[in-house]
């Protein structure tokens, strides 16, 4: 028996995507699709930290204001944010505005920013699974919130000097960027 639920338009979906018409947008066309490029990496990364304790449509809704207040996660551009920027995202209502994530922001900007083209996207993508390594899950309770993959991953990111991504934003970030495929057997995003 599978936990996927029939959504408006009768598809079956992953249940957790039925819940906003945001959320069944960004399941339909974002989630789980293979992501590249080190600035569409180094976005996602950032938006899964900032996610860290709250809901992820409150990161998903407030995109674009992330996006105005760190120059489209351009990482040449964070790398370049003084403390008197850091302190004006600390006043920009459209972002969730903690320090401690603003700064991790920009500190791995300038880690980043140090790599060769391609390096974030190459060190991320080795972590991927091969794909028949498991099962496609039926219920959302098959879904992990930690693998062996997301907990090497998140330590050689913070080798490497990048903060704020443990083992569990790793994993987000892993099912978000198409690193592994968490949609349930029987939702219709799962083969698109």
């Amino acid at each position: 028996m599978s936990d996927a639920l029939a959504g408006p338009d009768g598809a079956l979906r992953c249940p957790w995507a039925l819940s906003t018409e945001d959320y069944i947008s960004y399941h339909d066309e974002e989630w789980g699709r293979p992501v590249h490029g080190d600035d569409a990496l180094y976005e996602r990364l950032c938006l899964e930290a900032f996610q860290s304790g709250l809901s992820w449509i409150t990161i998903l809704r407030r995109r674009p204001g992330f996006r105005a207040a760190f120059a489209d996660f351009e990482i040449a551009k964070v790398a370049t944010f003084t403390y008197a920027d850091q302190e004006r995202l600390l006043g920009d209502t459209g972002i969730i505005r903690n320090r401690a994530k603003i700064d991790a922001t920009v500190a791995n900007a300038r880690v980043l920013a140090d790599w060769a083209p391609g390096e974030l996207d190459e060190l991320i993508w080795s972590f991927a699974p091969a794909p028949a390594t498991s099962p496609a899950p039926k219920k959302l309770s098959d879904v992990p919130a930690v693998t062996d993959e997301s907990t090497a991953l998140s330590k050689t990111l913070k080798k490497r000097g990048i903060r704020f991504v443990g083992p569990t934003t790793a994993y987000a970030l892993m099912q978000a960027c198409g690193l592994v495929n968490d949609h349930l057997a029987d939702c219709a995003a799962r083969s698109l």
